[in-house]
């Protein structure tokens, strides 16, 4: 895989081997853990540089992906003075790290999770971005060549991060697209020439050009992923999608983190009914039905990707990542238009009902809540560390770089070069539980 960035084996050798659309995952969670750490050993020990580069990579993630999905919530919601900062503040408090990480995590505790499934949402949002702020100009998308090749080139780096990023992807472009054709299909019928510019709006040529190109990526790395050796599992296809309601069950309701933003969520939809029309609040209707289509649409093609033991019934925090940020800019913005525009006896109860929930979801994420999972596995790289002979027993309550307990020393021939490399250890060593 990290020979063949695209896939190449898969097209002209039907080659099957794990993750062959993956490469910008690999490679960057590799740079990044053979690179920062050592780094950060001016300032750490080589043990305590793990856990600082982990924790640096989590908090500017997930500031990056709040500061940039509040800015969809300005935007979308309508731009007033402070209406940036206002966003922000409704938005931090779902971003769960404790409390109702469960359901609602986006950054994951494990950092190869974050990297394969947070850090391509980033990427996916940043993307999207000229085209979401086209649409809400209404006014057909023009950027300079040096901006439309960075797009370009983002665009091959979601398609390889994986298949959440590009399923995501591939439901945003489809979606723009039977919408544009029905526009068209409905102008023809009216009055040709004007009706087709009017249909058009934001979709220049240059943006259809921009978005076609994100199309065939997304399709070809879906292709290429039919062979990806991770994916062998004895279910057929209608008993994943039996699966599938079991597991959205499951996911709203095993914390009630959810059920209180779906509920929060309703509440504003039958709000909004009552407000006075503006190009706003249109704007804001519209946004959330396609957000629940986007959510309808996505959820369905999961049985699609596959079966994970991890994940028994398909559905859990990291596979539908794009559908919680869906629900977060839902929320966002939705919110973000009624405490402008909401007005009479329901406004003060409203807004208490806003401070309520957020105050919920903070509390929730108290740090003092969550159990501190690193000491363990710190007291066994120090252990290693510290030890003369060159394979070493370890705690069986203490994996390392694994998740499990390893029997078989020699099985940790890779990790004990790797942490040679950290600095940890003075030589390779193997361990065993």
């Amino acid at each position: 895989m990290l020979h063949d960035p695209f896939g190449w084996a898969v097209l002209t050798q039907d080659a099957h081997y794990a993750g062959p659309n993956r490469f910008f995952a690999h490679a960057s969670l590799g740079w990044y853990w053979k690179h920062v750490p050592l780094w950060l050993h001016t300032v750490a020990s080589p043990i305590s540089s793990l856990y600082a580069a982990s924790a640096l990579f989590t908090a500017v993630l997930q500031v990056c992906i709040v500061l940039g999905l509040a800015a969809y919530v300005y935007w979308g919601g309508g731009r007033v003075r402070g209406g940036y900062w206002l966003a922000v503040i409704l938005l931090l408090p779902l971003f769960q790290t404790d409390g109702f990480y469960e359901q609602l995590g986006i950054v994951n505790w494990a950092t190869t999770y974050t990297f394969f499934y947070t850090l391509p949402t980033a990427w996916l949002l940043l993307l999207l971005w000229p085209f979401f702020a086209a649409s809400v100009r209404a006014a057909p998308l023009r950027v300079a060549w040096w901006q439309a090749a960075l797009l370009l080139g983002l665009m091959v780096v979601v398609s390889f991060n994986g298949p959440v990023g590009t399923a995501a992807a591939a439901v945003v472009v489809a979606s723009i697209g039977l919408h544009w054709a029905w526009q068209q299909s409905q102008a023809a019928h009216t009055w040709p020439l004007a009706g087709s510019r009017l249909a058009m709006g934001w979709l220049s040529g240059q943006a259809l050009f921009l978005l076609g190109v994100l199309a065939f990526l997304s399709l070809y790395s879906v292709f290429i992923g039919r062979n990806n050796a991770e994916n062998s599992h004895t279910h057929t296809l209608s008993e994943l999608y039996q699966l599938l309601p079991i597991g959205i069950a499951k996911e709203i309701t095993m914390q009630p983190g959810l059920p209180l933003l779906l509920g929060m969520l309703l509440l504003n939809l039958l709000l909004l009914r009552q407000l006075p029309s503006s190009a706003e609040h249109t704007r804001v209707l519209a946004h959330l039905r396609w957000t629940g289509w986007f959510a309808t649409i996505f959820l369905l093609l999961l049985p699609l990707g596959g079966y994970r033991s991890y994940r028994p019934y398909l559905v859990r925090g990291d596979s539908i990542q794009p559908v919680l940020i869906g629900v977060f800019y839902a929320y966002g913005v939705s919110t973000y238009l009624l405490l402008q525009q909401l007005r009479g006896r329901w406004r003060p109860a409203y807004v208490g009902a806003v401070l309520a929930l957020g105050a919920a979801f903070t509390y929730a994420n108290f740090t003092w809540h969550m159990p501190r999972t690193n000491e363990c596995e710190r007291w066994s790289l120090d252990q290693l560390a510290r030890a003369p002979e060159s394979e070493v027993r370890l705690s069986p309550y203490c994996p390392v770089l694994q998740w499990d307990n390893q029997s078989d020393p020699h099985l940790t021939e890779l990790h004990g070069l790797m942490l040679q490399y950290w600095g940890i250890t003075d030589r390779p060593k193997l361990y065993y539980h």
